[in-house]
């Protein structure tokens, strides 16, 4: 009889596990982290807009008008504006004691949307002194 490694017989499936493959995936992935961990901690200077503190002068104290032309731009006192700075707009009119009046005069062919919109901001701000500039234009139509 000849005698194997260990004590056992020839015909006994072997029962230790090869991990030497499983330590090299381990090591290789363990590599892999080391490698992209520093690329993710890199920062990215960003260089933000500064607040203006100095006082806004553009809401005049007896009138201010709101003008939309035909491609759907609005103007506040002819100064294009976006939805946000026309809010702000329209909330230091709010604020003033005595509410200055608002105009408001929307091109013949401007999209209702976007006169709908503008309608719904002044809403939202409560403006109370609110007067349609050039009905007039609508004449034809009636």
């Amino acid at each position: 009889m000849a005698m194997s490694g260990g004590g056992r017989a020839d015909d006994e499936p072997m029962m230790d596990m090869n991990t030497t493959p499983l330590i090299d995936v381990l090591l290789v992935l363990l590599i892999m982290f080391i490698i992209t961990i520093p690329i993710q901690s890199h920062a990215v200077k960003v260089d933000l807009p500064q607040p203006d503190n100095r006082p806004q002068t553009v809401v005049d104290p007896v009138k201010n008008k709101i003008a939309i032309n035909a491609q759907g731009q609005t103007f506040w006192n002819g100064t294009p504006v976006d939805e946000v700075t026309l809010t702000q707009y329209l909330d230091q009119t709010v604020a003033m004691n005595p509410q200055p009046e608002l105009h408001f005069q929307p091109d013949a062919t401007a999209r209702y949307e976007v006169v709908d919109g503008v309608l719904a901001i002044v809403k939202r701000a409560n403006v109370t002194k609110l007067g349609f500039v050039g009905n007039e234009q609508y004449r034809a139509d009636f």
